[in-house]
């Protein structure tokens, strides 16, 4: 079964890929995982909560959540984000305070990092010439990333 393509375009790779390979490599699954594991579904509905609106207790988790679940669900679904290293507490009283460990944009840009390292051999170059290329960044988002790179250029002068 191939699972992905390279054709050529003039001199640069367009690499057409499956959703379901770029979410298995991105999340860290299998033999790639060199940095924070993957997440299930509920998992990633939690973080997204934290990520918002943290730092949070389990029970304002739990009220925020699409789906009814008990406060211990919850706190366990915590306590397995916190061993997996997405989140960490501090206590007041006895209640247990929820906040990331990183921000979404750190742990989103080390599962990107996987995928170029997986598809691209490392090359961050490549990943980005085949987004322009197959025009998957619209003219607001090229001229911000422009923006955020000559911003970058000029604070390492």
């Amino acid at each position: 079964m191939k699972i992905a393509r390279q054709s050529r375009v003039g001199a640069r790779a367009i690499l057409t890929v499956p959703l379901y390979v770029l979410q298995f490599v991105a999340l860290g699954e299998g033999a790639m995982s060199d940095t924070l594991p993957d997440l299930g579904e509920l998992e990633r509905e939690v973080m997204r909560r934290v990520w918002e609106d943290g730092p949070i207790t389990a029970e304002a988790v739990r009220e925020k959540l699409t789906r009814k679940l008990k406060e211990s669900t919850v706190r366990t679904v915590l306590r397995r984000l916190e061993d997996k290293g997405y989140v960490t507490h501090t206590v007041e009283g006895r209640t247990y305070i929820f906040a990331a460990a990183e921000q979404r944009g750190a742990v989103a840009a080390k599962a990107v990092q996987r995928i170029v390292n997986w598809f691209c051999d490392g090359s961050l170059e490549e990943m980005l010439v085949g987004l322009v290329d197959n025009q998957s960044l619209d003219a607001k988002q090229l001229k911000m990333l422009s923006d955020r790179i000559a911003k970058a250029k000029t604070h390492k002068r």
